[in-house]
């Protein structure tokens, strides 16, 4: 049993080695006033800044608008 070995290492969506890339992530950030913030998980190439997605009162409130905006894209 040792080490695993490098072909054992979890892999992301497209097959690569490693973690899964800072994109495939929902970007949802606590604020200081307790709040959720949903980011878009791109960054716009004028600003470099992500584009506010929404505030929410719970994670669990983010995440259900991070799934209903990933839904839409594709429908």
């Amino acid at each position: 049993m040792g080490k695993p070995r490098s072909s054992d290492a979890p892999r992301n969506p497209d097959g690569h080695k490693g973690f899964m890339d800072i994109k495939e992530v929902a970007m949802i950030r606590k604020l200081k006033s307790g709040e959720y913030r949903l980011y878009s998980r791109k960054v716009d190439p004028k600003t470099h800044k992500r584009r506010n997605l929404g505030t929410f009162k719970s994670r669990e409130a983010a995440e259900k608008h991070e799934r209903e905006v990933q839904y839409f894209k594709r429908h």
